[in-house]
């Protein structure tokens, strides 16, 4: 399963400590903590000795302890004690199943194959300094992340979900945009919706101009630049990053990274927005059946202004995805 050869988030950065937190990612069970070093580890969830679940255990001196007989691994996933048998050196075969991990985005993302120079999704805005960097979510979707992302892609809902926000259905009309393919997916620009209220500081509705880009196949980000004339905030624009453990290929776990022009609001605030928004998607997007994004466009049936869910879904199938997808 390519999938495995992914960078995938897994869980917000600072909730890992020196406890241990069970995680899932691709149907594996995880564990995630901090060794002696702060650095993060994520293991698969499962003592090789008898199976217990090492998210239950507690971290001694830099070493993750099995709850069950307390063998005790180091940082590279190496049994290096146990208790029982006191002078016993375990041999190499008593290991924990460990995964390539790192931070970024305020998110601990792990791969769970692949080779070591495998390049995570970008988040063209992070390295903005003009831009405030807040993360929103977890939320825990009973919906594929293919069906997610497409969601994120459309603006076709807007004045239907997110009427009185993000759209109106006496202004539904969508005009002509462009579509191309990029290395990562694709990018769709000269996207155009009239927005009652396109962000936390819009004082009138407004046409606001958007691009979308898909980083990978369970990634994408979208920028959006209002008419100045309606929003308080002078220079007001934003990116958001939306980034998916696809946990089952049913279920998964979204978070949101908002860039903002905004120093001021607090994150709170920032975040009660972005969570009105995504809470009228939800039960839109676990009412979707099949949950599974079928990849084949004969299958459901679509029109001129429904191209960049087209064009995603040829993505997912030149890429050979099958994780939350129907071939």
């Amino acid at each position: 399963m390519m999938e495995k050869e992914l960078w995938h988030p897994v869980v917000l950065s600072e909730s890992v400590t020196s406890t241990p937190l069970a995680g899932v990612l691709l149907e594996q069970p995880l564990v995630l903590w901090r060794d002696g070093q702060g650095r993060v580890q994520a293991w698969g969830d499962q003592c090789p000795h008898r199976g217990a679940r090492l998210s239950l255990g507690r971290v001694c001196e830099g070493r993750l302890e099995c709850p069950y007989h307390g063998w005790q691994f180091d940082a590279v996933g190496q049994c290096v004690h146990v208790p029982a048998l006191p002078q016993f050196v375990p041999p190499a075969t008593h290991a924990v199943k460990t995964f390539a991990c790192t931070e970024r985005n305020g998110l601990v993302w792990v791969r769970l194959a692949g080779p070591g120079d495998a390049t995570l999704p970008a988040f063209a805005a992070e390295d903005d300094a003009q831009l405030r960097k807040v993360n929103c979510g977890p939320y825990d979707v009973a919906a594929s992340a293919p069906r997610i992302i497409e969601n994120f892609l459309d603006m076709v809902h807007f004045g239907f979900v997110h009427e009185g926000w993000l759209g109106s259905r006496d202004v539904a009309q969508i005009a002509e945009y462009a579509v191309e393919a990029t290395p990562t997916g694709l990018r769709a620009t000269g996207c155009k919706a009239v927005q009652p209220q396109s962000n936390l500081h819009s004082t009138t509705a407004a046409e606001v101009a958007y691009t979308y880009e898909v980083t990978a196949p369970y990634t994408a980000q979208l920028t959006k630049v209002p008419d100045a004339a309606s929003v308080a905030l002078q220079g007001y624009r934003e990116s958001i990053g939306l980034f998916i453990c696809p946990v089952t290929p049913e279920q998964s776990r979204v978070w949101f990274r908002l860039a903002v022009a905004d120093f001021t609001s607090p994150d709170q605030v920032l975040r009660d927005f972005q969570h009105t928004i995504f809470t009228q998607d939800q039960p839109v997007l676990e009412s979707q059946s099949p949950k599974r994004l079928p990849l084949d466009l004969r299958a459901e049936v679509h029109t001129a202004v429904d191209k960049a869910s087209s064009a995603y879904r040829r993505f997912l199938k030149q890429q050979n995805v099958s994780f939350g997808v129907i071939p």
